[in-house]
């Protein structure tokens, strides 16, 4: 019989590459990939250990995954990801529900996994995580068929002390631009329009391969790709932005004007505590310089509150910072004191209560802006990526360049009939707290 095989995704978008190449190598394998998890006889659950949230997550997945083997067809339960590159000793030795386990550096291995799995071996392969996927390997894409997320690069070396990224995924190391440029081919070969460039530290891509920062070598050259008509740059680290960076944004019309870059916070004395690049002046000027050159910009950043040492004044300061910085979209984050960080062993570790307010006081704050920064655009003429078509209320509804796939807004249109997938130029004549109207321009 036939295995069929379901694929749990948890966490961000770099774990749903390394998710869709496992289906890729499972469908090569010639097992059947089902949506319906009362169907599988595997399931792979592919994990996030970024904080405690995204860990609980994941164990209750696991958990909620494993009652299958009583009340359906499951036979193997497979974990992989951050969560088990980091705690493998403990997943096997407390969860017992598990029958095989694959960190980040060997998920190439998936198939392997499996038949040991499926043998009642538990088999267990977590090496130090080195790998790095190439466009030689199969995947099976699973977002909608115009936008994809490609990985340039894997891993981090800015050490932050608030985070465990570089001990789940890594020392940084990019894929070579040929391997990229030959895998978004692929894409666009199958009908892809928006290409999503992710990595840990984007900004940082190429260093490692070759003579220099090649970020913007590499945003050029995806632009040029037959078919591609949005290039998005999502998690620049801020230190490395460089004026050539913002010059080739400004410049090339496919790369799209969005900035997804994280800060975490805005007074100096946190910023030298988190170990992040550069103090607020230094930020000040680089938002100055970007807004400068590419007016139109959206700009998203995350900032982190209740970082261990974080007083009262340094909490207006921030509240006052984001009035004043104005960004387009803002994600906000209670500090989650994470285990073998530097961050978890500083004193004045701040209440979760108090986190949890200032988290909701920052976002109220940001709700504001982003209704004020919407109001800006009724009257522009934007193109729109439309991905879906609301029947009850006959309006259809898409993204503009300014905004993510999943986390940012929409822009809702109701004049014409139009087609999935298809991009729209729409006047914008409604803005609300996170979203757009308009119509289409005849």
């Amino acid at each position: 019989m036939t295995e069929k095989v379901k694929v749990v995704t948890l966490g961000c978008e770099k774990n749903l590459v390394d998710s869709e190449i496992m289906a890729g190598l499972i469908h090569g394998r010639g097992f059947q990939l089902v949506d319906n998890k009362e169907d599988a006889t595997v399931i792979i659950v592919n994990t996030c250990g970024f904080i405690d949230a995204a860990k609980e997550e994941s164990v209750n997945t696991i958990l909620d995954m494993a009652e299958l083997k009583q009340t359906a067809n499951l036979k193997a339960l497979i974990v992989s990801g951050c969560l088990t590159q980091r705690y493998k000793k403990e997943l096997m030795e407390e969860m017992p529900e598990i029958d095989g386990i694959v960190g980040t550096g060997d998920f190439d291995k998936i198939n392997h996994i499996v038949d040991e799995a499926l043998r009642g071996k538990k088999p267990v392969l977590v090496g130090n995580p080195v790998f790095n996927y190439d466009a030689d390997l199969p995947r099976q894409v699973t977002t909608p068929r115009y936008t994809a997320y490609v990985k340039i690069a894997e891993g981090c070396d800015n050490a932050c002390t608030f985070c465990s990224i570089p001990i789940m995924r890594g020392k940084f190391r990019s894929r070579s631009i040929d391997s990229i440029i030959t895998e978004v081919a692929g894409l666009a070969a199958q009908g892809v329009k928006e290409i999503s460039l992710i990595a840990q530290d984007s900004t940082n891509y190429g260093t490692d391969l070759y003579d220099g920062f090649m970020l913007p070598a590499l945003l050029n050259k995806v632009s040029e790709v037959p078919g591609i008509e949005w290039v998005r740059l999502h998690y620049a680290y801020p230190g490395f932005f460089s004026d050539e960076l913002i010059a080739t944004m400004a410049a090339n019309p496919k790369i799209c004007k969005y900035i997804d870059m994280p800060l975490q916070h805005s007074e100096d004395s946190i910023l030298k505590r988190m170990r992040r690049p550069g103090r607020q002046k230094d930020t000040r000027e680089l938002v100055r310089k970007i807004r400068a050159a590419i007016p139109d910009v959206a700009l998203r950043t995350s900032l982190i509150v209740g970082f261990p040492g974080e007083t009262e004044e340094d909490f207006e300061n921030l509240k006052q910072f984001v009035r004043e910085m104005e960004f387009d979209r803002l994600g906000v984050f209670a500090y989650s004191k994470e285990e073998d960080t530097p961050a978890a062993r500083l004193p004045d570790q701040v209440p979760d209560d108090v986190k949890e307010y200032r988290a909701n006081t920052l976002m109220e704050i940001q709700r504001e802006i982003s209704n004020m920064r919407g109001g800006r655009r009724i009257g522009q003429e934007i193109d729109v990526l439309i991905e879906r078509y609301d029947g009850r209320s006959d309006v259809y509804i898409g993204r503009s360049q300014f905004d993510a796939p999943e986390i940012d807004g929409e822009v809702f249109v109701s004049n014409a009939r139009l087609n999935i997938g298809e991009l729209a130029k729409v006047r914008i004549t409604h803005s609300y707290e996170f979203d757009l109207s308009g119509e289409v321009i005849a």
